[in-house]
């Protein structure tokens, strides 16, 4: 017999899978219990609600996201390479994505939203500020920049691509839309030697897609 925790993974798992294709609202406990083929009443003996799946699944990639931010930090050379790094993880995220998802956890979910939003105000902004202290350091990034005030304009940029009354989705891709800001982004803060190391990571990337393809 599948150990209990097994089970909860796997729906754990298929919901995260669900959630993130056709957002949060769409996606109902008899269609998560379908798509596993179990019963709903075998369902609501690991999670008594819709609730408590999205708090578990909100709190498993707000997990995810502290250690990726933690190994982009890790393994990175320099400044601009944390950003190349965290560019990865997100291309492979909101690739994903329905943009539509953190309106229905801010709507329908608010408890487990105000977690992502403690996450996106206290930890990713730390980690944006101490990536532009370190990008200065290294006289990648501009020295007269004001670190508080851009790692706040970071943060709340990277919202904008879920904003969908400026990005809806049927003209714009979640991905591309982000991609574009975190470009602008780095940009602004490259002093010229960080310009020629964005350029350098830009075209290792394209050959590592262009490989990739072929």
């Amino acid at each position: 017999m599948e150990a209990k925790n097994e089970v909860k993974g796997r729906i754990q798992e298929k919901a995260e899978e669900l959630f993130m294709q056709y957002g949060i609202r769409s996606v109902s406990m008899d269609d998560i219990a379908a798509q596993l083929g179990m019963s709903k009443k075998t369902l609501y003996q690991y999670f008594n609600d819709k609730d408590k799946l999205v708090d578990v699944v909100v709190d498993a990639e707000l997990d995810k996201g502290r250690c990726e931010c933690a190994a982009c930090l890790q393994y990175s050379k320099n400044a601009v390479e944390e950003i190349f790094f965290t560019m990865e993880h997100i291309a492979n995220q909101f690739s994903q994505m329905n943009p539509v998802l953190l309106f229905d956890l801010e709507k329908f979910h608010p408890a487990s939203f105000q977690k992502f939003l403690r996450h996106k105000n206290e930890f990713l902004l730390e980690i944006v500020r101490k990536n532009i202290e370190r990008g200065i350091a290294e006289e990648l990034f501009r020295p007269e920049i004001n670190a508080d005030i851009i790692s706040r304009f970071r943060i709340e940029s990277v919202m904008m691509a879920f904003n969908l009354s400026v990005f809806p989705a049927k003209k714009y891709s979640l991905l591309e839309v982000t991609q574009e800001i975190i470009d602008h982004y780095l940009y602004g803060l490259a002093t010229i030697k960080g310009h020629k190391l964005i350029l350098k990571y830009k075209e290792q990337r394209k050959k590592i897609q262009y490989e990739n393809k072929n």
